[in-house]
């Protein structure tokens, strides 16, 4: 399977979006595919690095750009400016970002050598949220949140999620609140769906992420390797 790195994908709407491709460098056979959607701040060097470590370890990936109907294609917001994510962050809407994943899942599973039954979602803060609304309107086989802040603002949805969800958290963050956190995960209990809910007390909002000042090595090291075992168990054939 050969894909540029760069891509663009049409969306049901008339827009365009813009999005980072990543692959196995050396696949036998359909692999599993994800979507990966982004923090507030672009599909930036941090992201396309997880879509490269996603591609390492068996996946076909797929990245789009969330802020496209506000922003020019490629656009990167510095860690330390959040003020300049708030105008695309007000700017996107359910309808909107439906579109998008549903163009993005299309993309995947269209692609050759993907296992069009075997996609997931994986999010990070903005998109741990997107992620989660990714598990409602997709006909996903996995999905995963990091820290989404503003998850709870979809709990209507919990009863639609297709896929058993993989929830992080960090119980040092003050952007989200421990009585959010439980009307996530109440609102998914509630509606029968499988989960698997995970706070990191020791961790901050934005744990994974190595470019950000809240960057806690052991709290990533550790929520990546369940993230792979999650992703492993739910999308790779058995062996």
């Amino acid at each position: 399977m050969s894909v540029p790195n760069s891509l663009v994908l049409p969306l049901s709407d008339g827009t365009t979006a813009h999005a980072y491709a990543a692959r196995p460098p050396h696949a036998e056979g359909p692999v599993p595919g994800i979507i990966l959607l982004q923090e507030a701040f672009g599909v930036n060097h941090h992201i396309r690095s997880v879509a490269d470590r996603l591609a390492q370890a068996g996946y076909a990936v797929v990245a789009p750009e969330l802020f496209h109907r506000t922003a020019a294609p490629g656009l990167e917001i510095p860690y330390s400016d959040f003020a300049s994510a708030m105008p695309h962050l007000q700017g996107i809407t359910v309808e909107g970002l439906t579109a998008d994943l549903r163009a993005a899942h299309a993309w995947l599973g269209a692609q050759p050598g993907v296992a069009a039954d075997k996609i997931g979602s994986i999010g990070f803060c903005l998109g741990g949220r997107v992620s989660f609304l990714a598990n409602a309107v997709l006909p996903l086989a996995a999905a995963v949140s990091y820290y989404g802040g503003g998850t709870q603002q979809l709990t209507a949805r919990a009863a639609d999620l297709h896929a058993p969800h993989l929830f992080f958290w960090g119980g040092l963050d003050q952007h989200i609140s421990k009585e959010n956190i439980a009307e996530v995960i109440n609102a998914v209990a509630a509606a029968g769906k499988p989960y698997v809910n995970t706070v990191i007390s020791y961790a901050d909002h934005g744990f994974h992420c190595d470019e950000r000042p809240s960057y806690n090595a052991a709290a990533a090291r550790e929520a990546w390797a369940l993230t792979l075992a999650f992703f492993a168990d739910k999308l790779q054939p058995a062996k």
